[in-house]
């Protein structure tokens, strides 16, 4: 993993150097006093993870993380600051931020922090590039009956166990998804070839029943998330899921709701929600 600092004190810079390269977690490739030279650095260098600070000179450290979100998207984020207002915390997140971390640091703190990352955007990533297998094989063998046919015991398992962190595992849904997904990961097969409708009416003769089950389930573990990031954004459940099984700005928009600053609830595309547990449950 590349590494880039953003602080306007070079003490903390040196700091973040050290503690990086001496306990192993990647390689440093640039740092900078302010924001606007960053961004240049960071469009050339295109680093994995960046650490910055909130409060700088000229750009303020959101300000940069959402300049950060159009020019190198697939860089994690990772905020230093010594205030701890919740407003302020909530809109870093809000910007892209992955973890936030008070000052003055901790070592093991800032260690435990980008280890978490690191897994998080090693996921994301990993990810991808099931879905692009998936695309690839069904795209150039339409007729193949999912050659690319992941062999894993587990799989149910893994799966039950990403249900029991969501909260649902108990939902009537959960065992469709349990049933579905067991099927797609057996055969190869992904819902991106194919509509959810289709998919499910081969399975059921009341395919739209069985897709409010999943529904239901599936919006539930969006509220759960929602209450966990409410209660602390560090929660290990909520930073691994909200960008991952569903779309972080719908958990967001849930957040909000519950806080009684929206009257919309988020919302949950299902066949996205499906092929993201697949594809996470794959690469475990």
């Amino acid at each position: 993993m590349k590494f880039y600092f953003v602080d306007d004190d070079k003490n903390i810079r040196t700091i973040l150097k050290i503690l990086v390269t001496e306990r192993n977690l990647g390689e440093c490739c640039g740092s900078s006093g302010n924001g606007f030279d960053a961004l240049e650095d960071v469009e050339a260098l295109r680093p994995d993870i960046i650490i910055v600070d909130l409060l700088m000179p000229d750009m303020d450290g959101i300000s940069f993380v959402e300049k950060v979100r159009t020019i190198s998207p697939d860089s994690a984020c990772i905020m230093l600051s010594q205030v701890a207002s919740k407003d302020l915390i909530a809109r870093a997140y809000e910007a892209g931020v992955e973890f936030f971390i008070q000052k003055p640091l901790n070592a093991i703190e800032v260690e435990s922090v980008i280890r978490n990352v690191i897994k998080s955007l090693s996921m994301r990533r990993k990810i991808g590039k099931v879905r692009t297998l998936f695309e690839t094989e069904f795209s150039t063998s339409p007729q193949s009956g999912g050659s690319f046919s992941p062999q894993s015991e587990n799989f149910h398992g893994r799966l039950t166990g990403v249900l029991q962190k969501l909260g649902i595992i108990g939902e009537l849904g959960s065992k469709d998804i349990l049933s579905l997904l067991t099927y797609l990961h057996d055969q190869g097969e992904t819902l991106e070839q194919q509509t959810l409708g289709s998919f499910l009416s081969r399975f059921s003769d009341n395919p739209k029943s069985v897709e409010q089950r999943i529904r239901r389930a599936a919006s539930t573990g969006l509220v759960n998330l929602a209450h966990l990031g409410l209660e602390d954004y560090t929660n290990e459940v909520f930073t691994e899921f909200s960008n991952t099984l569903y779309n972080f700005e719908q958990v967001r928009r849930e957040m909000d709701y519950i806080r009684g600053k929206s009257d919309r609830h988020g919302n949950v595309k299902i066949r996205n929600f499906l092929n993201a547990l697949l594809c996470y449950c794959e690469t475990l």
